[in-house]
């Protein structure tokens, strides 16, 4: 009786159902292939950049792209000041693209080493402006005066000097293009601004040969 009742309860218990992979692998602690390779690292990282970035075109974009980047304030302004020194030095990496160049370069010394009437306009338009606030019409009248007679004299000066500019360039540099209202243009805006304002700083006196 005892075997008969044994051998029921062994035929009533069900057998187990076969184990799938996943859930094989999971009672094994391992993960399922992906079906394919792993990528490696270094792969991985170049594809979450992306592509290098093209250097920089500017000076304003060169800053831009270095603000982004997580760099201290200190480093930041080290950086710009150390920029800033090379720009003023003249230095041809760091100017900006209307100023490279030895066409450019030799421009603004045959400008710095002329004494211009155009470096004074611009503490006279100071004064002429004050003048203008004066509660005095005869003082408003001599200052409306002498800035016409300054901008006629400047505008004289401009067309002077931009002939004698694109004369030298043309002879210093016969293969180069050169044109007549860019070159004089950029020699009128160098000569009106105060010496000591000028970007980059002078490389020669007043009164030297170029």
């Amino acid at each position: 009786m005892r075997f008969l009742r044994r051998s029921a309860e062994e035929a009533t218990t069900e057998t187990p159902a076969e184990a799938t992979p996943e859930e094989s692998s999971a009672e094994s602690g391992r993960t399922p292939g992906k079906g394919r390779a792993t990528p490696k690292r270094r792969e991985a990282e170049n594809k979450r950049r992306g592509p290098v970035p093209p250097p920089p075109r500017t000076q304003r974009e060169a800053f831009k792209r270095m603000r982004g980047n997580k760099q201290s304030k200190d480093e930041r302004r080290a950086a710009a000041v150390e920029r800033r020194e090379r720009m003023m030095a003249g230095e041809e990496k760091y100017l900006p693209p209307r100023d490279r160049g030895p066409v450019k370069a030799y421009i603004r010394d045959v400008v710095d080493a002329r004494r211009n009437f155009m470096g004074l306009f611009m503490p006279m338009a100071i004064l002429v402006f004050i003048a203008l606030f004066v509660p005095n019409l005869v003082v408003q009248q001599y200052a409306t005066l002498l800035t016409t007679f300054m901008l006629l004299a400047m505008i004289l000066e401009g067309f002077v000097l931009g002939r004698i500019v694109s004369k030298r360039v043309r002879a210093k540099f016969p293969k180069e293009t050169v044109r007549g209202l860019s070159v004089g243009w950029y020699s009128f805006i160098r000569a009106s601004q105060l010496r000591r304002l000028r970007v980059p700083k002078p490389r020669v006196s007043p009164g030297d040969k170029v």
